[in-house]
C-alpha cells in the first residue's frame, strides 16, 4: 500500500467522526493539478521555456555525437595500416570521449530535470494558495489531488479544476494572455 493512498484513507478515516459528532457538513473537492501545470499561462510559458532549453541541450549533445562517430569512423579507415600501440591509443581516445559523452549526456538530463522541478514548484506553490482560498471562501473541509491517481470516482461537481485555473491566471498573470 503507498504512502499516499495510506495518507489519503486515514484523511477520510479521521473525518468520519466529525460526521458521527454532529460536527458541520463534511464537504470534499478535487484538482486535476497536472491540468493546472499544464494550463495556467504560467503553465505554457514554463513549457515552452523548458522546450527551448531541451532543443538547445540536444542540439549540443547531437553535436558531440557527430563528432565522436566522425572519429570513430577516422579510426575505421585507419585501423589497418596503424600500429599497434597507435592503435590502443586511438582506441582510448574513443573510449574516453565515449565515457564523456555519456557524462554530458547524464548532467544535461540533470539540468533539464533540476529545471523543470523548480519551475512546476513554483507553479505548484502558487496553485496551493489559490486553492486554499477556495477552499477558505467555499467551506471545503478536504481537497484531493486528482493527478496522483488516487481518485477512483468522484462526481464531477466536486471538480474545482476549472476554477483554480481560472482563479490562478486572474491572480498571478492579471487574466491576460503573456
Amino acid at each position: 500500500m503507498s504512502k499516499k493512498l495510506f495518507l489519503g484513507g486515514m484523511a477520510l478515516l479521521l473525518l468520519y467522526p466529525l460526521v458521527l459528532l454532529g460536527q458541520p457538513k463534511v464537504k470534499i473537492g478535487y484538482v486535476d493539478m497536472q491540468r493546472v501545470l499544464n494550463e495556467v499561462e504560467d503553465g505554457a510559458i514554463a513549457k515552452e521555456k523548458l522546450k527551448k532549453e531541451f532543443n538547445e541541450k540536444q542540439a549540443q549533445l547531437d553535436r558531440k555525437q557527430e563528432e565522436l562517430k566522425r572519429k570513430k569512423e577516422d579510426y575505421d579507415k585507419q585501423a589497418l595500416v596503424l600500429k599497434e600501440d597507435a592503435k590502443r591509443q586511438k582506441q582510448q581516445e574513443l573510449q574516453q570521449d565515449f565515457i564523456e559523452l555519456q557524462q554530458l549526456y547524464a548532467k544535461l538530463q540533470k539540468e533539464l530535470s533540476e529545471n523543470e522541478l523548480g519551475l512546476t514548484k513554483e507553479i505548484f506553490d502558487k496553485a496551493q494558495t489559490v486553492i486554499a482560498d477556495i477552499a477558505q471562501r467555499e467551506g471545503f473541509t478536504l481537497i484531493l489531488d486528482k493527478a496522483e491517481g488516487r481518485i477512483l470516482y468522484a462526481l464531477p461537481s466536486m471538480d474545482i479544476t476549472n476554477e483554480v485555473i481560472r482563479k490562478y491566471n486572474e491572480k498571478y498573470s492579471g487574466g491576460k494572455k503573456r
